[in-house]
């Protein structure tokens, strides 16, 4: 296993993520900027439909996901797409968003996690963009129509506020449309790459409508979109680090290959770290946020490192931790994940942040022992982390947890929440039961076992998109630590 670890080491760098429709599909737009660029992508559109007719995540249904990846495909296909079989695929959309419109109070009940990334401010222009190109017919009090007074009622609490680099809304730019650029600080919203917000659909967005043809902006879309498609978020060199190595860190043990290995990305990371802001999700990128923030600060101190407990800090709420400024919900999973510096850091159970966060976490616990996070579709991600990392505060939570995530495996020894096992899910559980009894909880026998014989088996990739940004993705690097990790526990 150490091996492995190695291995997976080496290959950390910029991020390695799966390409989505959505974003590509922005990218297809420019044409008249990028010819070249905008066919390649458009490609990828048309070679990526699914086989209902939506684009998006294949092997998971996600209401919102599919809604905003279909509207985005088919609006690039009618200003792009020129051949009948162009047209039979925007016929095909409309009949799969169709589908999912008429069922959206099932569909929505099925994605606990909540909606995508600025998933209520953007798809309102995309709606009222399909329905000016005559995509779709006019949607009035119909979902997606209604969707059109949550945006403005939203967008007029940005008003006097000015969108630069610092502001988390630049990363969903493009839902300032073409009625709200007024919001949108033009001349300080790009990184050092180029990018808006490491995003290329909202740079895609700014080189077409805001500052057309800008050239950093298109240098930066034309480094991630040598294959066609382009990822949610790039580069996101420090988050897969930070989950990466928080995987490795819940190891007991290393050879000194690997801690070199292991101290090298962490010396990286370091040199990223702004002192009582703490780091976000890439280099040069100024949106900060704290479960970057809290994962770095729990690796460091694992493996011998000082912490910058003040950092953390700075993003503690009256009644939780938030994960960033101005944000609509706040996030299980960075409460937990900072939870898990703090007892590093050895803070005591009395400490009045660490009761702060175990009310929380007993506040936004599901019926039945577990939880969802909004970064993430599957609840055994962020219940297995709870497990992990609050079994020393509060056991009789986590042991509600263990008991729902028993009570669901499946006979063969694997998980999966939605319908169909999946490696990842079954590492997460792995990691929790493993360590649940590393501390001396006890467990059925031979559950751990069965577990770890169906994944060393069905291991390998490709893996369902799980993750939640603007659309469904897989960081597949990540995934595969957190297997490496469960096999190696």
């Amino acid at each position: 296993m150490q091996t492995e670890i190695i291995e997976l080491l080496k290959q950390l760098g910029p991020g390695k993520m799966s390409a989505t429709a959505y974003d590509t599909a922005w990218v297809a737009r420019l044409g008249d900027i990028d010819s070249a660029m905008s066919i390649n992508a458009l490609e990828w559109i048309c070679e990526n439909q699914l086989i209902d007719g939506s684009w998006g995540a294949n092997k998971v249904f996600y209401y919102h996901d599919r809604v905003i990846s279909t509207l985005s495909a088919m609006i690039a296909l009618t200003h792009r797409g020129r051949r009948a079989r162009d047209k039979k695929q925007i016929e095909n959309g409309l009949l799969a968003l169709e589908k999912i419109t008429d069922n959206a109070t099932r569909g929505l009940t099925s994605v606990p996690s909540g909606p995508t990334v600025g998933f209520e401010l953007i798809t309102p222009t995309l709606v009222a963009e399909a329905e000016r190109l005559g995509i779709i017919k006019q949607q009035g009090d119909r979902i997606l129509g209604r969707l059109k007074k949550m945006r403005e009622i939203k967008m007029s609490k940005l008003v006097g506020l000015k969108i630069d680099r610092h502001i988390t809304a630049v990363f969903s730019a493009e839902m300032a449309g073409d009625d709200s650029i007024h919001l949108l600080d033009i001349d300080n919203m790009q990184e050092p790459n180029g990018s808006i917000g490491c995003s290329p659909s909202s740079t895609a967005y700014f080189a077409q409508y805001v500052k057309p043809g800008d050239s950093k902006a298109l240098e930066y879309l034309g480094v991630i979109a040598k294959e066609g498609g382009v990822p949610n978020f790039a580069p996101f060199d420090i988050f897969e680090r930070c989950w990466v190595l928080w995987n490795f860190s819940i190891l007991e043990s290393f050879n000194p290959e690997t801690i070199e290995f292991i101290r090298s990305h962490l010396e990286y990371l370091k040199k990223r770290w702004i002192p009582k802001t703490g780091i976000g999700f890439a280099t040069d990128c100024a949106l900060y946020d704290s479960d970057d923030t809290s994962v770095m600060q729990r690796v460091l101190i694992r493996f011998g490192y000082e912490a910058d407990l003040d950092a953390i800090f700075s993003y503690e709420e009256d009644e939780y931790f938030r994960c960033v400024r101005h944000e609509a919900n706040p996030s299980v999973g960075v409460n937990i994940h900072i939870l898990g510096a703090l007892r590093l850091a050895g803070f005591d159970k009395t400490h009045p942040s660490v009761q702060k966060i175990l009310a929380f976490l007993r506040s936004s616990r599901h019926k039945g022992g577990y939880w969802f996070d909004k970064w993430h579709v599957s609840p055994y991600y962020i219940t297995s982390h709870i497990i992990i990392e609050c079994l020393e505060y509060d056991k009789e939570l986590c042991q509600e947890a263990l008991n729902w995530i028993l009570k669901t495996q499946n006979s063969n020894g694997s998980w999966g929440y939605f319908g169909t096992p999946t490696a990842e899910e079954t590492a997460f559980c792995i990691q929790a039961l493993k360590i649940w009894r590393n501390c001396g909880g006890r467990l059925p026998t031979g559950r751990i076992e069965m577990a770890t014989s169906w994944l060393s088996t069905h291991s390998a990739p490709p893996y369902p998109w799980m993750w939640i940004a603007k659309t469904l993705y897989h960081p597949e690097l990540i995934i595969r630590s957190s297997i490496i990790a469960a096999l190696a526990l």
